[in-house]
């Protein structure tokens, strides 16, 4: 700034004045439009003319003004400005960025790619977010994790690149955390999961539940069969075991068979899917656990091609007929729940919306069938000691029951 202030004080003091031109020192002519023509190609055409007096003034006045600016800059430089040191140290601890890993920062994406992505963290360079880290699945591409130009997230810083000094982020990390969380949860609850199994070993399954891998002995797997067929398959599992530290996560798919067919009660109406069709009936997945409708059990019309009613995929409701616990197998019927013989065919719709109401006519008639039964057995056997309620229970022999047992015609007969 002081060089600048000379150049302009040397330039206005070399500059010559009016006075000294060679216009003041050649002799006038006498004619006088000679002499207006002589001096406007002398102050056009001249050389190094001296500047006006308006214009001297105006660079003395800069140089004053910049000779000034330097003296004050050189003696008091804080002069006059609001912002001193204190606030500008107060600025960086407010505003000082924490890059330490395991620091959680909130960006904003602003660039995808194959790779990951680059994220605005407010740092003095831009942090990424590789792909393996974008989430909890194995990915191929940001995108498929949600991420996109625009997307405001909170990651975590998982380290730094060596040969540019950005930042490395993660959300792997982050969903890993509350995937346990989640296992926590549900394990307090006791409740049934669906599991993907995606591999094996000697001593049991590995299987996918919540973006973890959990392990399922063969002692905790109900089905006999081999672990090859169970892979890319899904099986109801329950929690064991839930350790985050030692990431340990052990499941067991016996206990939640066990539950679920807990639920088997005859008469039960349950939601399936059509899992596959054979010649002599369709496969129906409820809650896991597969179940066989038979053709003759699809409707009370006879049924040439089981593919004309039913497809896989298919959500249907059925009935539960049987339950052998031992054998593990199920039998269902839709026939029992049509309205009209015929239904299931013509309109599955209406089984389906009134397929708790005839699943709850066929367990009256189920109950006294068994009423019936049971007073039979009385009639030829009193000495047992026991007794018929009018809800059909067993009971203590009561002092209304003649010696000669009940008279079976006093029961009315039960519905067709």
């Amino acid at each position: 700034m002081a060089a600048l202030a000379h150049q302009i004080s040397r330039a206005c003091l070399t500059c010559p004045s009016l006075s000294n031109t060679r216009l003041s020192k050649r002799t006038w002519t006498n004619t006088k439009h000679v002499q207006k023509t002589y001096v406007v190609k002398a102050a056009v055409t001249a050389p190094g003319v001296g500047v006006s007096t308006a214009e001297t003034r105006e660079r003395a006045r800069l140089k004053e003004m910049f000779e000034d600016a330097y003296e004050r800059c050189r003696t008091a430089p804080m002069e006059g400005v609001a912002f001193n040191v204190e606030d500008f140290h107060t600025a960086i601890q407010e505003y000082d960025f924490n890059s330490e890993i395991g620091t959680k920062v909130t960006g904003t994406v602003f660039n995808t790619d194959a790779n990951g992505a680059l994220v605005d963290i407010t740092a003095k360079s831009s942090a990424y977010l590789p792909t393996r880290e974008a989430s909890i699945y194995d990915l191929k591409h940001v995108k498929e994790a949600g991420i996109f130009s625009g997307l405001r997230e909170e990651f975590i810083i998982i380290g730094e690149n060596s040969n540019d000094d950005s930042l490395i982020l993660s959300l792997r990390s982050i969903q890993y955390d509350l995937a346990w969380e989640r296992c926590r949860q549900l394990q307090a609850e006791d409740v049934v999961v669906k599991g993907k199994v995606v591999g094996a070993n000697k001593g049991g399954v590995v299987a996918l539940v919540e973006g973890l891998r959990g392990f399922v002995p063969f002692s905790q797997i109900s089905t006999k069969s081999p672990a090859e067929e169970l892979i890319e398959k899904e099986i109801p599992l329950k929690f064991v075991e839930v350790d985050e530290e030692q990431s340990r996560l052990v499941l067991s798919n016996r206990k939640a068979m066990a539950d679920s067919q807990a639920q088997l009660g005859i008469g039960s109406v349950l939601l399936g899917t059509v899992q596959s069709l054979k010649p002599y009936g369709a496969f129906i997945d409820i809650g896991g656990i597969n179940g066989l409708l038979h053709v003759s059990q699809i409707s009370h019309d006879r049924v040439s091609d089981i593919a004309t009613v039913l497809q896989p995929g298919d959500a249907l409701k059925v009935m539960i007929l049987s339950h052998d616990r031992e054998r593990g197998r199920v039998s269902l019927s839709t026939k029992k729940l049509e309205p009209t013989p015929g239904d299931m065919i013509r309109n599955p719709k209406l089984v389906f919306e009134k397929a708790e109401e005839m699943a709850q006519t066929f367990r009256q008639r189920i109950a006294q069938a068994e009423a019936m039964a049971r007073a039979d057995m009385l009639r030829f056997q009193p000495e047992s000691g026991l007794t018929l309620d009018s809800d059909g229970i067993l009971g203590p022999l009561s002092s209304d029951l003649p010696p000669e047992g009940l008279d079976l015609g006093e029961i009315s007969p039960a519905e067709d």
